[in-house]
């Protein structure tokens, strides 16, 4: 018995024996929705970036030589934070070689700060050309590039390293200036390809690449720089820019611009997106003047940028802290650094899956229920942050603080993170441009603050302001976001060529999605929710 494809087009399925190269087109995904293709190599992709961006933060400790013995230290002055949980032997790798101490470089804290930091000169510097190149001549190709560009600088790291401390800076700045356009260029692909009743689940799926890639990243890279292989800290850099590469041949063989453009996508699907979402073009003139004098645009780049701060000071400097004040060896670093990222993920899809169903009950407005969720992403945090500078030298109460604090900051996805696409699928690209490049100033002022902070010791009180600055930021952005922002449709959100295309082409105005078209592609539920929401309204919840 020959099994027939799931999804076909109408003529297909009224004339089966149809010839395949006729004018009959069998539209087939074979079974796996291509807005779910897009999500599936989304979600890799953004998980290969931050890989690329994390790794060097775990092989940094590997990568710089420095004394490890309290004897040492005392005998050259240095107060020893948390001296009690120094152990007598360093760690060592499968050779019995002591890879603490016997780092390359000598790397102050200031030249580490500089280092970690300075991806984020060429990472802010593409944002909002990314954002314009993805609305004006498309995303999938910009987002394929943008990776690309960040794995071949990648395998050059090591290279780099050890030609000199500016070679290894500029090479972390063109890696920059590739991942820069990435963000941008995927939420203008999820404008165009996600249904509104579907963005928080889609969105946060694909972003939940950044947390479970700095998970793998952060892990994985402990263990190679502990390691014989390639030379230790080296193949960190060739394993995680070699999986960049092998990615960029899916994306361009699987993903397409936009579902109109993909040639294997089902009639059904194809409806059920265009049903679900506002009309929208490519070319359009961006409402420049309305954007940045709009009082929520400006909330949501100050949101952005205290997720950041908070975000990077972990994320960058944890490795250090767990190495220098709790002295944990570099494979427990690792993990123990990754730990927090892999409860963000977690927390990120129970928030998105929350967020949605709020969604479709049209109980609260879209508004509100990103201010809920943004709420316990940034007070979470704040709270737990600022506990852990007056824990002191306990490194079980301190990691359990770590990663509750970035466990409820993966609510952010549904949060504010979204709120771009939500402010307007058509610009969505630019506004993350704009916010992100506001936003990922923090990427190197958060090192070079903590680098200064600590470069007169490494010690419980210096860390101590480290953490109360980030739990400040964590608050009074979440305050900002609530009180000035706003997740609904913006005046200037759709195109004038959208409203007059929508205005003039009655059979271009979406309809809600009939039983037949939304069956295949929602649950039961959502499904009895969308039809009887026809009775009440003739659009779709806002």
């Amino acid at each position: 018995m020959t099994m027939k494809p799931k999804y076909q087009s109408l003529d297909a399925e009224i004339n089966e024996k149809s010839p395949i190269l006729g004018t009959n087109e069998i539209r087939c995904t074979c079974g796996f929705p291509a807005r779910y293709a897009l999500a599936l190599l989304g979600f890799i992709g953004i998980f290969n970036v931050y890989a690329m961006r994390v790794n060097l933060s775990v092989a940094l400790v590997a990568m710089v030589r420095k004394p490890h013995l309290p004897s040492e230290l005392e005998n050259e002055g240095t107060v020893i934070a948390c001296r009690e949980l120094v152990k007598p032997f360093s760690y060592t790798n499968s050779s019995g070689q002591d890879i603490s101490r016997k780092g390359e470089f000598d790397w102050d804290s200031n030249t580490q700060g500089l280092i970690l930091g300075s991806f984020f000169y060429g990472y802010v510097a593409t944002q909002i050309p990314g954002g314009i190149i993805a609305e004006k001549y498309g995303a999938k190709w910009l987002f394929g590039v943008g990776v690309l560009i960040t794995a071949v600088f990648t395998l050059l790291t090591p290279v780099a390293a050890r030609l000199s401390v500016w070679a290894l800076v500029v090479t972390r700045i063109i890696e920059g200036l590739g991942e820069g356009v990435t963000f941008p260029a995927m939420n203008a692909l999820i404008g165009r390809w996600v249904p509104k009743l579907e963005r928080s689940r889609i969105a946060t799926l694909i972003y939940s690449g950044s947390p479970l890639g700095t998970v793998v990243a952060l892990s994985v890279s402990g263990i190679l720089s502990a390691s014989d292989f390639l030379g230790g800290w080296p193949s960190v850099f060739y394993v995680f820019g070699l999986v960049g590469i092998v990615w960029f041949f899916f994306w361009i063989t699987l993903v397409f611009e936009s579902p109109d453009e993909h040639p294997r996508i089902s009639k059904e699907e194809l409806n059920y997106i265009h049903q679900g979402q506002d009309k929208m073009s490519r070319n359009n003139t961006i409402p420049w003047k309305s954007i940045l004098t709009s009082v929520p645009v400006w909330a949501l780049v100050l949101t952005h940028f205290g997720q950041n701060w908070g975000f990077y000071t972990l994320l960058t400097e944890m490795p250090t802290y767990l190495s220098n004040i709790l002295h944990f060896d570099l494979k427990k670093n690792g993990t123990l650094s990754a730990l927090p990222y892999l409860m963000q993920a977690v927390c990120a899809m129970l928030a998105s899956i929350s967020a949605d169903k709020l969604r479709a009950t049209n109980r609260f407005t879209i508004t509100t229920i990103r201010k809920i969720i943004n709420s316990i992403a940034f007070f979470g945090p704040g709270v737990c942050v600022l506990a852990v500078a007056f824990v002191g030298c306990n490194p079980v109460i301190i990691v359990v603080l770590l990663t509750v604090s970035l466990g409820l900051n993966g609510f952010m996805f549904s949060g504010f993170n979204v709120t771009h696409v939500d402010m307007s699928p058509e610009f969505a690209g630019t506004l993350m441009g704009i916010t992100n490049c506001f936003a990922n100033l923090a990427g190197f002022l958060a090192p070079a603050y903590v680098g200064y902070i600590t470069h007169e010791g490494q010690s419980l009180k210096n860390w101590g302001i480290v953490f109360l600055t980030a739990a400040a930021v964590y608050f009074c952005s979440g305050l900002l976001y609530d009180f000035f922002c706003s997740a609904e449709l913006q005046p200037w959100g759709r195109s004038q060529q959208s409203e007059a295309s929508g205005q003039g082409d009655s059979t271009n105005q979406y309809k809600k999605p009939s039983i037949e078209n939304v069956s295949t592609w929602t649950q039961p539920s959502e499904m009895h929710k969308q039809v009887d929401s026809t009775k009440r309204s003739t659009k779709l919840p806002a």
